[in-house]
């Protein structure tokens, strides 16, 4: 697919000419077996592993993160979200070779161009929801649901689990290029697309839960009005991060 050769060039997984393509692709998938067949032999996996589980012991044996075996736990917040976007690349990746690089480089490239920006962003888009709906931000703040948005959900697992595959592609394109700020816009676009809903809610739960499990079948609508409104606010995608 070539929407995943661009993800693949864009992360790094493949260098940019294509003379090379066929060396490193092999490099990357000994380099699967390498890691994989290590975790193997200290059994922290075995073949009823799920892949996803697999893909996150390989990326924390990979960052020196990987605990003994004496001393697992259930997945913490960082876990959960690395697996949350692990789950979304399965749906969109058929190869475990190519899903674990896109995982692993993807949230490896979010970290190190977004970590910083992402505390920010409930204010940004607190910012940008004040511009296009004012009354819909005042109803938000007076539930006291403005603060309890699904913030996790939205930034950093950047809609994983929350939008169906052929949308969640739209935005990851945009996140891989270079821009975090389309995740503001997208959070700003669901609000607006429920409005009505949102403004009958007066409980926070009940705004978190609803937010959590939207509806899947507006949300290429909900997504092409994103982009939309990402250009209106941030000019061409060069100055848009």
């Amino acid at each position: 697919m070539y929407r995943i050769h661009v993800w693949k060039v864009l992360l790094g997984i493949l260098p940019p000419h294509s003379d090379s393509h066929a060396l490193v692709s092999r490099y990357r998938l000994e380099q699967f077996e390498d890691v994989s067949g290590a975790l193997t032999a200290m059994r922290f996996i075995h073949a009823s592993t799920p892949a996803t589980e697999l893909y996150l012991r390989m990326y924390q044996l990979e960052s020196r993160q990987l605990p003994r075996r004496s001393e697992l736990r259930p997945p913490d917040d960082e876990d959960e979200n690395f697996l949350a976007i692990g789950r979304a690349m399965e749906e969109i990746v058929d190869d475990p070779v190519d899903c674990y690089w896109l995982i692993r480089c993807f949230v490896n490239q979010f970290k190190l161009k977004f970590g910083d920006s992402i505390p920010h962003l409930p204010k940004s888009l607190e910012h940008f929801l004040s511009q296009e709906d004012a009354a819909l931000l005042a109803h938000l703040k007076t539930s006291g649901a403005l603060h309890s948005l699904p913030y996790c959900l939205w930034f950093r697992r950047c809609f994983a689990g929350c939008l169906p595959e052929s949308s969640l592609q739209r935005v990851w394109d945009k996140v891989i290029s270079g821009s975090c700020k389309i995740l503001v816009f997208v959070a700003v676009e669901i609000l607006l697309s429920y409005k009505i809903m949102l403004m009958g809610m007066s409980d926070p739960d009940g705004v978190y839960n609803f937010l959590s499990n939207l509806p899947q079948e507006n949300t290429d609508a909900i997504v092409t009005k994103a982009i939309d409104l990402w250009h209106k606010h941030c000019g061409t995608p060069m100055h848009s991060v």
